[in-house]
């Protein structure tokens, strides 16, 4: 069982504990894991330090790595062009960076519900 996982599923630990955020000069910094083609876009949760996507679009041809932005813009509530993807483009495992939220509202809307 992954560390996000038994965070998640037990309760044991705070969720926040394993997410790792970096915060500086009004953009935050993370890491996050896509799973293309899954049945709805939505963020589920954390994947060891990462956050955890489910997206419908197939990673090809950029089409996961723009709807991650758009499921980003849409859940932090800043434009798309506030979002970067910093590293991973073609990968599973990404590291994002965004302009005008901070650590502590990503932690909030990743963690809502949970």
């Amino acid at each position: 069982m992954t560390q996000g996982a038994r965070a998640g599923a037990s309760g044991d630990a705070p969720p926040d504990a394993v997410l790792e955020v970096t915060e500086a000069e009004g953009h935050v910094r993370f890491a996050v894991h896509v799973q293309p083609r899954a049945g709805r876009n939505e963020i589920s949760g954390v994947h060891g330090r990462a956050i955890k996507v489910r997206l419908t679009a197939p990673p090809v041809e950029g089409a996961a790595n723009q709807a991650l932005i758009e499921l980003l813009s849409r859940r932090l509530g800043v434009p798309k062009s506030s979002i970067r993807i910093l590293r991973g483009q073609s990968s599973r495992r990404k590291a994002i960076e965004v302009q005008g939220i901070t650590a502590a509202a990503l932690r909030a809307i990743v963690f809502q519900g949970r």
